[in-house]
Parts: structure tokens; sequence; C-alpha cells
């Protein structure tokens, strides 16, 4: 498997991928149209921030799975396309938290005593001693707008400046956040009671210019902002009339809506302290980042693990192991009802049981439809794990799961119902002993069948001598039978079988079965 590793990482993390005997490591730093030519084959891309991954990028990644990126932000990667390809994005969240968490108290610092602009007068040759007064951090209070990783170090730092912590963050409990000591608030409330106020968000259509003139309005007069986050949480023109009007009392940044930000009135400002985007650049961080990715893809393209996907949810080693065979199974029974219903598919149901229920199904669900649809989809659309949600999305299907853990009659079961344009079938399974998977039923008739292999699915009027004539019509077609099972609803008279059989069947073979008076429909169904 061949892993292009396309901006610069440190050693370490090309050591971890060329240690595998299966990957072969092609390391090309900086060279665009070398990395051009080099994804056409590759099957896993690793980068920071340099490489760009557009649309037209991807249309030439013929083989690509995987996508890791060492860092945090994903910016420079189109998710929609990739998602689309069917490629996993990665990427190392918290690896830099500690980096980021320092350069922000650097920051504090800074503006609180005004560090970088006494430097500037004294490289100018002057003493302005009474000029850069300074306040305390000491018993100011911080506002945190964002509380995950870097939020979390940010406030166990300050706190040992004795600030009082508070944060904005709706995505995390009151539980989580006092167990650091920290006080969950209102925007508003953070905005008009910090004396600092520093950024740890993402940016989002949500969170764009969640600093501007309205917000700043509300802002504590003479507050001072930090931002080490992303450039697009500032309006910047807004904050620099802020800063103008003595509102805002001064500002550190690390990130710019337009970088580099260029000739900015923002950056010339005396009361603004700036820095090229660095927060998280520190030998450790970069590091750490780049030995995590390196592990992610490794695990990814090994094992199937995908931990920090930004569009898959993520699954631990050991979910991911209690998972697999479930996800074999889903997407073999939903192969086996696209191949034994009639017309095009409208309607999946998921049914999850058991211990089943209580574990992260998503990857189960996008097995099941990847199993539906690929028996439709042109080859080079094919489903994956990955965009199979897309993929029923964009067709129009419709997705309902149900979880339950003590409803089912089997534990552990795997239920699939598809409406189809020719009406309804639902089959019901299960992972056997060592992992075999199994069929305990069909459109509620009760069967126990292996699920594998080449399958003759019949259904026929439940009178004598059935059984005998299909035996008869394969073994005259020298079709060996590996294993036969027989379910029956009597309350319609209706039988059904499942025939598994070592080679695949004629069509003239299958028509003969057809063709036996009882028979009401006969059909080939191929599940491995």
């Amino acid at each position: 498997m061949k892993i292009l590793v396309s901006d610069k990482v440190s050693e370490k993390p090309l050591e971890i991928l060329k240690a595998e005997p299966s990957f072969e490591v092609v390391y090309l730093p900086g060279q665009k149209e070398a990395v051009a030519e080099q994804i056409r084959d590759s099957e896993a891309l690793v980068i920071r921030s340099a490489t760009k991954v557009t649309s037209a990028f991807l249309a030439h990644a013929e083989r690509l799975r995987v996508i890791g990126r060492a860092g945090v932000g994903v910016d420079n990667v189109d998710l929609e396309a990739a998602t689309a390809k069917g490629v996993v994005v990665m990427n190392t969240p918290g690896g830099n938290a500690v980096s980021v968490a320092e350069q922000t108290m650097a920051f504090l610092l800074a503006l609180a005593r005004r560090v970088p602009q006494a430097d500037h007068s004294m490289k100018g040759g002057k003493w302005e001693k009474s000029k850069f007064l300074g306040i305390e951090l000491r018993g100011k209070r911080l506002g945190l707008i964002g509380l995950g990783m870097i939020g979390m170090e940010v406030a166990r730092l300050a706190q040992q400046f004795q600030m009082e912590v508070i944060a904005y963050d709706p995505y995390v409990s009151s539980l989580v956040a006092g167990q650091q000591d920290v006080k969950l608030v209102s925007l508003e409330k953070a905005l008009e009671t910090s004396d600092f106020l520093s950024l740890h968000c993402s940016a989002t259509p949500e969170t764009k210019h969640l600093l501007n003139a309205h917000t700043l309005a509300k802002a504590k007069a003479g507050i001072r902002i930090v931002n080490c986050a992303r450039g697009e949480l500032i309006a910047e023109s807004d904050l620099l009339e802020a800063l103008e009007s003595g509102h805002v009392a001064g500002a550190a940044l690390d990130v710019f809506e337009k970088e580099p930000p260029g000739d900015s009135p923002l950056v010339r400002h005396p009361n603004v302290i700036t820095t090229p985007h660095i927060a998280g650049s520190t030998e450790e961080a970069q590091e750490i980042v780049g030995i995590r990715i390196a592990e992610q893809v490794r695990d990814y393209l090994l094992q199937g693990v995908a931990r920090n996907a930004v569009n898959l949810p993520s699954v631990s080693p050991e979910d991911h192991k209690k998972l697999h065979p479930y996800i074999q199974l889903g997407e073999k029974l939903g192969s086996f009802l696209a191949q034994l219903a009639a017309g095009g598919p409208i309607e999946v149901r998921i049914s999850y049981d058991g211990g089943l229920a209580e574990l992260n199904t998503h990857l189960v669900k996008n097995a099941v439809l990847k199993g539906v649809l690929n028996r439709a989809l042109a080859e080079e659309t094919q489903a994956n794990l990955v965009n199979a949600g897309a993929l029923a999305q964009a067709r129009g299907l419709e997705v309902a799961e149900l979880h339950s853990s003590r409803r089912a009659t089997y534990s552990n079961s795997l239920g699939v119902a598809l409406r189809t344009e020719g009406g309804s079938v639902s089959v019901l399974g299960m992972v056997g002993v060592r992992d075999t998977l199994r069929i305990l039923g069909i459109n509620d008739i009760d069967i126990d069948a292996p699920l594998r292999g080449v399958i003759l699915f019949v259904r026929n009027q439940d009178v004598p001598g059935v059984i005998g004539r299909v035996g008869t019509v394969l073994g005259s077609h020298n079709v060996n039978i590996a294993n036969f099972t027989l379910g029956r609803n009597p309350q319609v008279g209706e039988a059904i079988g499942l025939v598994s059989v070592d080679q695949h069947v004629p069509s003239e073979v299958l028509k003969a079965i057809q063709a036996i008076p009882a028979i009401r429909l006969a059909r080939l169904i191929q599940v491995d």
C-alpha cells in the first residue's frame, strides 16, 4: 500500500509508517507536481496545512482511502468531496493543546504588561518607564469561548495565576466544566463580565464573525481579546474600530481572516500583538501530531480503525473489534435483500438488538446501506463505509433505525427491512460462534441458515414434494448442495428454503426450478 506524505514532517512519523512491511512510503514535501502524479495510486495521504486537497485534486486519487491531517484544522481539505469519494479524513485534536495554551498565556501576560510595546520602545533608545504601567492577571476574570482540550488547558494555567475562569460552550456539560472549576455562562455574560476574552472554538457558519460590532459593543469596557483559534471568528474591521475607540483595550492575534494579512491596519495598531499563526508550532507539538497521525493512518489501513475521523464517527480499537463482525453482517444482509427484492429501493429500516444496540452503530448502518446500494451503483461510484450515508441521501433513500437492548428474541441480532417499488422484504441476522454469520428469519418466517457464498432462495406452496424436486434439479445438473434450510408460515400455507450451493447455478437450472408448479419465487443470491 502506497502512503504519500506531501508536507514536511519529522523523521519519527516516517519511521512508524516505514516499519510496516506492506507500506510503501513516498515523501514529497512541497513538490506539487510530483504529488499530483503520485496521488493517483496512493491509498493514504498524510498532510499538514500546505497541501490543498480540493475536489480537482481528489479526482486524480483513484485508490485513496484515507487522508491524515497532522494538526487540528482541516480547512485545506474539501470534506464534502472526500466524503463523496469515500475517503476518511482524520486529524489530531489535542496534540498541540499545551503549545496553544502556553501561547495564549504568553499573550495574556504580554497584553497585561505591554511587553512588546516596551521592548520596541527600548530598542528605539527610549526609557519610557511611566508609559507602560501594566495590570496583574491575579484576580481578573478570563472568559473562554470554547472549552475543549485547549480551553481546558488554558483554564488550568490561568488558574495558577489566580484568575477566575468562566466559559461559554454549548456543547460542554456543567459537570465537566465544574471538574475544572470553570463556570459555564452565556455568551453575553462572558462578554459583559470578562476582563480578558480568549477564543478556542472551531470555525463554523455559526461562529463566523462571532466577535463583531454588535457583540463587541456588549463587551466590558477595557476588555483584552486573545485569538489563537481561527481568524474567521473575528470581524477584523469591527475589532479595529473597537480598538480605535478604546472600548477594547488590546488584542493579541495569532490568526487572521486572510493569511498572511498583508498590510493590515489591525496588525499595525499599537495595542495589538501579532504572531504568524505559530501557536501550535512547537517542536514538541509537531512531533506529537506527526506521530499520532502516522499511527492513526497505519491502524486504519491495517485494521479499519478510524480514530479522530472528521467525516465518520470515530471508534476505539476495542469497540471496532466488537463491531467488526456486525459490519460484515450488515453489508451481507443489505446485499441479500437488494438481490431478493424487486424494484428500486425506497426505504431501509434497521433494528439493533441486545448488546449491539448499546454500541455506536453508525458503521453498521453504513455497511447495510453499502450492501443495498452497491447492487445498483456503477463501479466508479461504489458505496463504502464513509460515503454510503451520503449516497443514500443523494438518491432519496429513507433510512430509519431502532435500538432496543431487550426487544429481540435473539441477543445481539440485526434486522433489516427494505421497501422497494415492488414491495417490502425483511431479514434478521446474527453473529454466531466464532463470528459465523447466520440468517434467523426472512419476512417474519423463522429460519436458521449460514449467510455466505451462493444461496438459492425459494418461496413455495407448503405442499409435499417441493424439496425433493428442487434437489433433483440441482443434482441432475451437477450442482452440489452444501446446506438446505427450511422455514414455514402455516397461516398462509407458504414455505421458504435457503439452499447453499458450492458453485454458481446456471440460468437454465434456475429456470427449471422456477418452472416447478409449487414454486412462487426462486432467486439466486451471492453474498460473498
